[in-house]
């Protein structure tokens, strides 16, 4: 899986004699990512956070259907049952120059796509409204049912609502903008096709709301969370609410993202991660109104920047790329500064206003290599606004891949604040070269080496896995003595990125091979719990 560390966060080094005294964290079984500092003491050495980009793989759709077209966006992606499904605008922009006046405007609607597979899509022949006369569409939702409250298709998000306590006639669930009153209205549906309002009062009323407005069940919390778009002032930025009832929403206040630096955000498409919830992951598109300038007339897409312009300056001159952000309580945000998904070297449909927003949602698909393990899948948009249709490409990540801990063959490390977990065996998602490795120490709550557990009984560890049992000369990988204990991880890496780790439940050392005569020495299989295992 190719992915490219594009920026560099250096923390600093905590004095330990304070380090020592720090509450352990408990993290129990779960899963943690890399992607912020909240369990790190310290990176030396070389050790750096590096942010990786996903790669580019094929276009999977295209909204080229007669209700659809060039501002074809806003698109929520989840998986529904085997399959997965997609929920996104239909409309056109004609004031884009020559292509974009080949077809002509026409009212929102909403529209739903599926997959079995994530990357091979279909528009399924729904038959709920009209278009021309004709049912023979995958339209769900149009304006006149929105006509309650003064809505209209233009800024949606679909989701299946996890809370268990949703009544089945409303498990599929959308989010739309209203003007009367204006704010946020909610629509149900027992099957992502029938859609019926659920109150005719907004949930929400503070915000701008002309962007795409998420709300979704946060099962960690048991609450409801509700992102949106409104002005700090002059900047586009976002606020955010939570409550135990999706109907009704209290006064949201703005995310904070300590000490980066001011940027302008269209969307958000927070969401929780799948595979660790009590984490969230955002990829807002920023926008960037750069001005005219020789370098912006050199761009790609020239002329259908003009014709946009003369309809609106900024139409011309803004770009759009996605960035990275990442939340453990919903309200306080990391965020990279360095683009997530930059442009790239296209010449059309990667350099104007609304191109590189990713979809809300991300799933995961078969590798493009037959014998690898799963990997993520985003959507993102290409040609938005320039030709009859808008293109939806494929991004690739590795599983758990937005950030590592990595370091060159030079070397690094990475110490980890007091842990307490429950399980018996530590898993590593890493990635090293042929040449590169990485050890594991476990050390106390004050940074002492535990006897079996130290840097130099940790055979260097090398390959690229997502699940890797660590197993150390003399103990194996038996930790079932060390649970519930206030534990540090020590890990040295070399030319090597550690993208997650997770205390898993015990399992018996892997039958190998037989290789008598080869001069390999086994890991010994510690006794059972309550023998050998080492205590503290």
């Amino acid at each position: 899986m190719k992915t490219i560390a594009t920026s560099l966060l250096a923390l600093p080094l905590s004095a330990m004699a304070a380090s020592a005294s720090a509450a352990p964290v408990s993290i129990g079984g779960r899963l943690e990512l890399m992607v912020d500092d909240a369990l790190i003491e310290s990176l030396s050495g070389a050790a750096r956070l590096a942010l990786h980009r996903p790669v580019p793989r094929e276009v999977v759709f295209t909204t080229d259907a007669p209700w659809e077209g060039n501002a074809s966006a806003y698109q929520s992606v989840f998986r529904d049952g085997d399959g997965y499904r997609m929920v996104y605008r239909g409309g056109h922009y004609r004031h884009g120059g020559a292509p974009a006046e080949t077809r002509e405007a026409h009212p929102w609607v909403l529209c739903v796509a599926e997959s079995a597979d994530g990357i091979t899509w279909r528009r399924p022949e729904v038959g709920r409204r009209e278009w021309n006369g004709s049912r023979a569409n995958n339209i769900i939702v149009d304006t006149a049912m929105m006509a309650a409250f003064g809505g209209c298709p233009a800024h949606t998000a679909a989701f299946i609502d996890a809370n268990p306590a949703c009544p089945p006639d409303q498990r599929y669930k959308i989010i739309a903008y209203g003007t009367r009153p204006k704010g946020l209205y909610v629509l149900g549906s027992p099957d992502g096709f029938d859609f019926r309002v659920l109150s005719e009062r907004p949930i929400q009323t503070v915000g701008a709301f002309d962007s795409q407005n998420l709300v979704f069940w946060d099962s960690e919390r048991r609450e409801y969370r509700m992102y949106h778009r409104g002005f700090n002032g002059e900047v586009r930025d976002i606020l955010t609410a939570v409550s135990p009832d999706i109907l009704s929403f209290p006064e949201p206040q703005w995310l904070d993202y300590g000490d980066s630096p001011t940027m302008a955000l269209y969307t958000n498409q927070i969401q929780p991660y799948s595979r660790a919830p009590h984490l969230f992951m955002g990829f807002p598109m920023r926008y960037c109104d750069r001005g005219w300038s020789e370098p912006m007339l050199d761009l790609p897409g020239a002329e259908v920047r003009a014709a946009r312009a003369r309809h609106h300056p900024r139409y011309g001159t803004t770009i759009t790329d996605a960035v990275f952000m990442t939340s453990r309580d919903g309200l306080h945000f990391r965020r990279w500064s360095e683009a997530f998904l930059r442009p790239g070297p296209r010449q059309s449909g990667s350099w104007v206003y609304g191109d590189n927003f990713l979809f809300w949602g991300m799933v995961e698909t078969p590798s493009v290599f037959g014998d690898a393990p799963p990997e993520l899948s985003l959507y993102g948009t290409e040609n938005y606004w320039e030709g009859d249709a808008t293109s939806i490409r494929r991004y690739s990540l590795r599983v758990d891949g937005f950030v590592s801990a990595g370091a060159p063959y030079e070397g690094g490390e990475v110490l980890t604040r007091p842990l307490r977990f429950t399980g018996g065996n530590l898993a590593l998602n890493l990635e090293t070269s042929a040449y590169g490795s990485i050890q594991v120490e476990i050390q106390d709550a004050g940074g002492n080496p535990l006897p079996g557990y130290a840097l130099d009984d940790c055979p260097p560890i090398f390959g690229d896995r997502l699940r890797h049992i660590v197993r150390w000369r003399d103990r194996g990988g038996d930790l079932r003595g060390l649970e519930g204990t206030p534990v540090r991880l020590r890990l040295r890496l070399r030319d090597a990125d550690l993208y997650a780790f997770q205390f898993v439940p015990y399992a018996p050392e892997p039958p190998r091979p037989d290789l008598s005569g080869t001069g390999y020495v086994p890991a010994k299989e510690s006794e059972p719990r309550g023998g050998g295992a080492a205590r503290l």
